[in-house]
């Protein structure tokens, strides 16, 4: 979009923002300024708005300018390194709500999506949406076999609406990062950057498809956790047809309590199942506020959770997600040292950050809330105030641990409102613990192993020639350190390490291989010479890591 394709564009968001007495952020930006002259003639302020917070205005003025904007006010609640707390505390309070769009629309994108008319997808239809969103809209329909679905649409040339908006946010980002004075602090480009890419994956359905699969497969007994079927035959990018489910949301309190659930078993469930899909499987819901996670009223004695709308979930690199768990049970056991050395070793902070000094910022956050009763100890709090802290220390955070921070903060404000006295400690430090033993158990480890064997096998011949080269780039180096002494003294310690290292990794993997290819293709009487032979090369190889 042009440069003057905008102006019009800026000008509305200009204009809303004085109305809702935003004037900071309109001053923050010179295009704007010439708007001070004007103002009298721009409308009056919104009546009763003078009194109210920063947030609640900032929610108002998005609510205003549109179904996108609320969508990015909507993400934007997800990044509380980006966001001040209390605008994005605000900001989580938007309500995604816009007119529907007629149901014969729905049914043409539909046909067109799927290539056959409706009455031979479904054996009924209802033109009426059960909710209108933003980006799309939900339709109740029935299967051929008589199985209840909901059939979610895009809505018409959203895609365009799309486009042209972010494009309006690109350059009020542009403006931001070249005249806010906090524009290092804030970052507005990398909050439109943000929107951009979650609103990107909101508009693939299919995408969201794939995800309510997973999280489905992850908790397939359904006995904790219940994830709606994916009709893969009735979804396309534009369309998802999901199996209908019914509940009662999570903050219903009179519902749930009218069922006969335990309301405490229940708090104590959902923070289990936090730790599970983001420690276990890797794979969480992120956007778990009460509208999108139910509970099943039908299940007294064993209660259990529904999942809707999986249009963002959240993962971490498999190096995060194990600093990150250990991060968590040094903080259950108050190991303040630990902590701090986690935080540099995991390259979340520069190795040149004094540890003492981050340890006594450590335990300056956590003693205050130690003193009280553990049930009373908020651990996303806890959390959100050790990222604060941290970032003076340079803390370099990716988005994904971002989203877990929000996801926590949800986990646990759903903990709390059914279960005001459960102690998150006592029930996440025991599953944590549970979850990282058995993950780097030694039974585990010999399993991915055997899974790496053949690839083990195919590359073995090229070992030799890699660790020629390894050498002489080694030598190369050495030899451009001949001039100073202390350096040669450490190239050859390296050298002479890296040797060590390769030596032992090649004979632990060679060990390990002869071990795998006796037990699994020999299927010895007596198991005690592959199991030795097993343990030997795990040794080895470990001891080679551990050179390198």
């Amino acid at each position: 979009m042009t440069p003057l394709k905008v102006v019009p564009g800026l000008l509305r968001v200009a204009i809303v923002l004085l109305r809702y007495r935003l004037d900071e952020l309109v001053d923050a930006t010179h295009l704007f300024r010439p708007l001070k002259f004007v103002r009298p003639l721009l409308g009056r302020p919104v009546v009763g708005v003078r009194p109210l917070s920063r947030g609640a205005r900032i929610r108002l003025a998005l609510n205003e300018l549109g179904p996108i904007f609320v969508k990015a006010g909507q993400i934007l609640s997800t990044r509380r390194d980006l966001v001040p707390g209390d605008i994005a505390d605000e900001l989580a309070l938007l309500q995604d709500q816009v007119p529907p769009f007629p149901g014969d629309q729905a049914r043409a994108i539909i046909e067109r999506e799927l290539k056959q008319p409706v009455e031979k997808l479904y054996a009924s239809f209802d033109p009426v949406p059960l909710a209108s969103a933003s980006i799309s809209q939900v339709h109740a329909a029935t299967l051929h076999d008589g199985r209840a679905v909901v059939v979610k649409v895009l809505r018409p040339h959203i895609n365009e609406r799309i486009a042209r908006d972010v494009s309006l946010l690109h350059s009020l980002g542009q403006l931001a990062q070249r005249w806010h004075p906090n524009s290092d602090k804030i970052r507005p480009l990398d909050v439109v950057t943000e929107v951009e890419k979650m609103l990107e994956n909101e508009l693939d359905l299919q995408r969201e498809g794939a995800n309510a699969s997973l999280l489905r497969r992850n908790f397939i007994s359904g006995v904790d956790l219940y994830v709606p079927e994916v009709h893969w035959e009735l979804t396309t990018a534009s369309v998802l047809t999901l199996e209908r489910v019914s509940g009662v949301s999570c903050d219903d309190i009179v519902a749930i309590d009218a069922a006969g659930i335990d309301r405490k078993q229940l708090a104590a469930k959902g923070v289990r199942l936090f730790y599970e899909q983001v420690f276990r499987d890797n794979f969480f819901h992120a956007d778990a506020h009460p509208g999108n996670i139910w509970v099943d009223p039908t299940r007294s004695q064993e209660p259990r959770f529904i999942a809707l709308d999986f249009g963002i979930m959240g993962s971490l690199p498999e190096e995060d997600q194990y600093w990150l768990a250990q991060n968590f049970i040094a903080l259950f056991e108050r190991d303040y040292a630990r902590i701090a050395r986690l935080h540099v070793d995991a390259g979340w902070m520069p190795a040149n950050v004094r540890l003492d000094e981050l340890e006594a910022a450590v335990r300056t956050v956590c003693e205050p809330y130690f003193t009280r009763p553990l049930s009373q100890i908020s651990l996303a709090e806890l959390v959100v105030k050790l990222f604060q802290t941290a970032r003076r220390f340079e803390l370099t955070l990716q988005p994904q641990l971002i989203l877990l921070q929000k996801t926590l903060l949800n986990i646990e404000g759903v903990g709390r409102m059914l279960d005001p006295d459960i102690d998150i400690w006592a029930v996440a430090h025991p599953v944590l613990k549970r979850i990282m033993r058995e993950r780097y158990s030694l039974r585990r480890t010999l399993r991915e192993i055997r899974k790496r064997v053949p690839e083990w096998f195919h590359n073995a011949p090229q070992w030799p020639d890699l660790a020629r080269d390894a050498l002489r780039q080694i030598a190369a180096g050495e030899q451009k350190l001949m001039h100073d002494a202390n350096h040669l003294m450490h190239q050859r310690k390296m050298v002479r390490r890296m040797l060590e290292a390769i030596g032992s990794a090649l004979l632990g993997t060679t060990l390990l291989v002869c071990a795998t290819v006796m037990w699994t293709f020999h299927q010895p009487h007596t198991p005690l010479l592959p199991l030795a032979m097993g343990g030997a090369g795990l040794l080895s190889f470990l001891f080679g890591w551990m050179r390198r």
